[in-house]
């Protein structure tokens, strides 16, 4: 990166109007670099606070799709987003984004006045998403890298937050569980979709993940199989800051 000397040399070697375009530039950078920090929290509790799971975690990538078409024909999305209730004007949190599949269908549907966050933890996606989201030129998403316990998401942000077909993948469900829950606005929810089976298999058992979520304090209010897939929707109220359990009283589940 040039130092502010090298840019003030620069700058006076250049004409007027190149002036102005450099100018333009430098603060276009400054407003996105805002943008980005605007949904970066402070780290919250640290994963060693937890204890880790008692079942086995799978490997990032599920295999339970192999295409963008293969899942639109199942329909899934459209089931997601008339059982979550997600309306123009919300801000969703789109909790391991991968290559977006999730993030381009939802942003239209949320609109200019909503904001779709799209977090990961591995760099290489968020990379290629970034990519992805300018090329088809959506400005109400945000890419975003968090930690495997922690997804570094703003307090009173979200309106809801959805986990598709990564849950079986998150090393310290606790812990993100934990460190996420002060990101809901006041009647938020929470989206779980999985495959009905055990997470060595690129699933999650209802009750293995109905037992995770109120070892943190969330409360199951809705669950859905869906339709065209070997998959299910469970939808949980995140707990307030009086009833999330604490780390040192967590209690890790057994599948």
């Amino acid at each position: 990166m040039a130092s502010g000397l090298e840019r003030r040399q620069f700058m006076s070697a250049l004409g007027g109007t190149a002036k102005i375009a450099i100018a333009l530039a430098f603060a276009a950078a400054f407003v996105m670099r805002g943008a980005a920090q605007e949904f970066m929290a402070p780290p919250g509790t640290p994963a060693e606070a937890f204890p880790k799971p008692k079942r086995p975690v799978a490997h990032i990538v599920s295999p339970i799709w192999h295409s963008e078409s293969e899942r639109d024909a199942a329909g899934e999305p459209r089931q997601l987003v008339r059982l979550l209730g997600i309306k123009p004007g919300m801000t969703i949190a789109d909790i391991g984004a991968g290559s977006g599949y999730y993030v381009v269908r939802l942003a239209p549907i949320v609109g200019p006045n909503g904001r779709i966050i799209a977090q990961d933890i591995v760099p290489e996606y968020l990379r290629r998403l970034r990519g992805r989201v300018r090329d088809l030129g959506l400005r109400n998403v945000i890419v975003s890298l968090g930690e495997p316990h922690d997804p570094r998401l703003p307090t009173h942000s979200l309106d809801a937050a959805i986990l598709v077909h990564m849950y079986h993948e998150i090393a310290q469900p606790y812990g993100l569980l934990y460190n996420l829950a002060p990101a809901f606005k006041p009647g938020a929810r929470v989206g779980i979709v999985d495959a009905f089976g055990p997470t060595s298999e690129h699933g999650t058992a209802p009750s293995l993940l109905r037992c995770e979520l109120a070892a943190v304090g969330y409360r199951e209010i809705a669950f859905h199989p869906l339709t065209g897939s070997n998959a299910y929707l469970a939808i949980f109220a995140p707990p307030s800051e009086e009833s999330r359990k604490r780390p040192d009283a967590t209690t890790a589940c057994t599948q």
